[in-house]
Order: structure tokens, then C-alpha cells, then sequence
């Protein structure tokens, strides 16, 4: 067997990859779990944090995908030994990308109340939104930066550093929160929900620097721009074209889940906030796995070998189903005590612990969605996930989401049909991989 489908191998890539993938959704559970836990108004503020959090998590998703696209065209240059064909290609996209983040932030900033009453946020909870969103928002293009170097590390086969940083990222999220929310008496003021956002600022900019330090010390790949374009920036956009469809579909998904929450009144869209936090943080565990799958599947499909691209198929199935009941077994067992690490009002926590369990019950039927979506990802088949992700939000999720609500179901209604929705994303990328490799398989 080829020596990189190695059980060691895999996890050489899966390990430090599930570590620095599981940063962003840190920075936002540390956010939810302190300002959870605030004396004053924690639970509107709570809500404003979930809903900000979605809107910041559809933005990164959107351009964000500018990793999977540069780590497909490195990793299958490198598998066919011609990565010094595109060594001008990382900065030429991530001048383009955060050039894109610059504009966005002047298009939103001026109009964020709008753009949160979208969300059905009222009140002091609109208030504390726009707040939160109008310092967050400038971290924005650092994590577009140090998105893009990671996907750059990936294509290389390489996920150890974006792990240090990622790491580092998330300890100095953690320590911000809390002397910035909380303060310390007699010399930093307690900010509340204004010292979460100011955090998580503070760590992507932190991030961002270290991304471009390892970079520069640690491969070949320039940072200073240079043209003419490389010949791979038509494929290049071509593929985040195809994924922004895809994101805004993913976004849909997400934009209608938080709407109906909110729409159910205060406690429900705690509750839920609590509940989708998790699944980020168990979604984004899972996909080192579905990195692995990424990272390999695009240098084998670059060297034609398809017979070890079967076996990769295989192998990580295993994985990831072993790693999705593990989850499910660790958030059955901290049921209980997960719920009261985020909330202590009695209404949010009854909410919660009566649609955790549909989140528990997902996390296989995860694993095997987001591995298959990371190897697509690698082969450069993005037109494809974008069809299946408008399939599965538009004929599969939000069908059945309006269903479900029309019964009374509230939360269990999205949770229930975000099941569905991972089951129709899944589903359809293993019989299309299936078809497409298995006659190559002696190749």
C-alpha cells in the first residue's frame, strides 16, 4: 500500500490539521461560553453573539474557500513535481481575496442594523449586534489572509504550522476574552460583549502575522506580488466562483436556521446558538480528516494515481465514522454540564438539552459529508459540490424546515432537517466518486 495512506501518515495530516481547523469555532465558543456568563443582559447578549457569529462564519465561508481552491491546484502540482509553476500564484490570490474583504467591510459597516433586523434582531439585542459586528468585522481580511497560507501549507502536505499558529490564535482568544469581557478591577474596565469582539480581533490580526512569518521562513513561496497572473488564476477563480455559489447556499441554510430561532423568541435563539456553537466545533474536528482527504486526494488525482485515491476513499470513511460516534459519545456523556457551561438561565437550558441529542446523532453522517466534500475539494471538482449543496439546502433543507415549523416542532425542526440536509450532501458525492474512480482503479 501506498505509504501515505498510512494509518500513521493520515494522522500526521488529520491531527495538527483538526487542531488549527478547530480555531475558528473556538474563537466563537469562547465568545458564547463568556459572554454567556456576563452580569448584565447575558442572554440578549448571547443571541447578538450567535447572530453576528453566523453572519461572520457566512462571510469567512464565502471567500474563505479561497483554501480549498489554492491547496487543490499546489497539491496536484506538487503530485505531478511542478510546484515551482505556481509559486506566484498564493499572493496573486490573496490579493485579489482581501481585496474583496476591504470592500465588503465598507459595504456592510455603514448598514449592519439593516443588515441584522434581516436576522429578526430587535431591540437591545439589535443593539448589541451591530455593537459586536462593528468591531469584529475588521478581522476580517486577516483571516481571509491566514486562510489563504493555509490552504498554501496544505497544498504543500504540510499542516504542522498551521496548527502553531492556530494554536496560538485560540490561547490568546481565550485570555483576551477574559480580561477584556470581565476586566480586572483597577486597571482594565469590564467591556462585556465590546471585549469578546475586541478579542477575537486581536487574535486573527495576531494570527495573520505569524501565517506570513511561516510562510516566508518555512517554504519558497513569495508573499510580494508579481505579474503577470500565473496561467492557474483562470482555474483558481473559476473555483471560488463555483464555491461562493456553494457558500451562499451553505449561508441559506444557516441564514434561515438563525432566522426561525430568533423568530421564536429570546431563549430559543440562546438556546440555538449554544446548539449550532457545538456543531461548528465538532463540524471543524471532523474536517481533519476531511483535510487529509483534501491534501492527498489532490496530489494523487495530480499523479494519476487513482488506485491509491480509492484506497484513500476507504480509509477515511473508517476514520471519520470512528470520529463521529467518539463525538456523539463525549457529548452524551458532558450532556448535562456542556448546556451550564454556556447558560445558567433555566429556559436556554431546557431548550437546549431537548435538541442536543439530534446534534449528537448527526456527527457520523457529518464526518462522511465533510470528508468526501474535502477530497472533492482537492480534486477540483467544485461545480459539482456546488450542485449538491443547492440540492440539498434548497430541495432538501428548507422544505422540510417549513414543514416541520408549520407542525410546532421550533428547534427540533432545524435540527431535524439539518439531518436530512448532511444526508443529501453526503450521499451523492460517494456514488459520484464511486462512478468516476472505480473504473481507474487498476490504473
Amino acid at each position: 500500500m501506498n505509504n501515505s495512506l498510512s494509518f500513521s501518515h493520515i494522522n500526521k495530516l488529520a491531527v495538527p490539521a483538526l487542531i488549527a481547523g478547530i480555531s475558528e469555532p473556538i474563537l466563537s465558543i469562547t465568545d458564547t461560553a463568556i459572554v454567556g456568563n456576563i452580569d448584565v443582559n447575558a442572554t440578549e447578549s448571547l443571541a447578538a453573539v450567535g447572530i453576528v457569529g453566523t453572519f461572520i462564519s457566512m462571510l469567512i465561508w464565502v471567500l474563505g474557500q479561497t483554501r480549498s481552491a489554492i491547496s487543490s491546484i499546489v497539491s496536484q502540482y506538487l503530485g505531478a513535481n511542478k510546484v515551482e509553476h505556481i509559486k506566484n500564484l498564493p499572493a496573486q490570490a490573496i490579493f485579489i481575496i482581501t481585496s474583496l474583504s476591504i470592500l465588503i467591510i465598507l459595504t456592510t459597516y455603514p448598514f449592519s442594523n439593516s443588515i441584522f433586523k434581516l436576522y429578526n434582531a430587535s431591540g437591545i439585542i439589535l443593539d448589541y449586534t451591530s455593537e459586536y459586528y462593528k468591531i469584529r468585522v475588521f478581522g476580517f481580511p486577516f483571516t481571509l489572509f491566514s486562510i489563504a497560507v493555509f490552504g498554501t501549507f496544505r497544498g504543500l502536505q504540510n499542516t504542522y504550522y498551521p496548527m502553531i499558529i492556530a494554536i496560538v490564535g485560540a490561547i490568546l482568544n481565550i485570555v483576551l476574552d477574559v480580561l477584556l469581557v470581565f476586566g480586572i478591577e483597577g486597571y482594565i474596565p469590564a467591556m462585556n460583549i465590546k471585549g469578546a469582539a475586541w478579542a477575537s480581533l486581536i487574535s486573527q490580526f495576531t494570527m495573520a502575522l505569524l501565517s506570513a512569518y511561516f510562510l516566508l521562513k518555512k517554504t519558497d513561496i513569495p508573499l510580494r506580488l508579481h505579474f503577470p497572473f500565473n496561467k492557474e488564476i483562470k482555474r483558481f477563480i473559476i473555483m471560488i466562483l463555483n464555491l461562493f455559489v456553494r457558500t451562499l447556499a451553505l449561508n441559506a441554510t444557516l441564514y434561515f436556521a438563525t432566522r426561525f430561532a430568533t423568530g421564536y423568541g429570546t431563549a430559543y435563539i440562546a438556546a440555538y446558538t449554544i446548539g449550532i456553537n457545538l456543531w461548528f466545533f465538532a463540524a471543524f474536528f471532523i474536517d481533519g480528516y476531511a483535510s487529509a482527504g483534501n491534501i492527498l486526494s489532490g496530489k494523487f488525482f495530480g499523479a494519476k494515481d487513482y488506485k491509491s485515491l480509492m484506497h484513500l476513499s476507504n480509509t477515511l470513511i473508517k476514520y471519520g465514522v470512528i470520529v463521529g460516534i467518539l463525538l456523539a459519545l463525549i457529548g452524551a456523556i458532558g450532556y448535562y454540564p456542556l448546556g451550564r457551561l454556556f447558560s445558567k438561565d433555566p429556559e436556554v437550558l431546557n431548550l437546549f438539552y431537548s435538541t442536543f441529542y439530534i446534534i449528537l446523532f448527526m456527527q457520523p453522517l457529518c464526518a462522511i459529508a465533510f470528508i468526501f466534500d474535502g477530497m472533492f475539494k482537492g480534486l477540483g471538482m467544485m461545480k459539482y459540490l456546488r450542485n449538491v449543496l443547492l440540492f440539498s439546502t434548497f430541495v432538501v433543507f428548507i422544505p422540510i424546515l417549513f414543514l416541520l415549523d408549520s407542525l410546532g416542532y421550533k428547534l427540533n425542526a432545524i435540527f431535524i432537517a439539518m439531518t436530512f440536509w448532511i444526508i443529501a450532501r453526503g450521499l451523492p458525492l460517494i456514488v459520484f466518486f464511486r462512478k468516476t474512480f472505480s473504473s481507474n482503479n487498476n490504473n
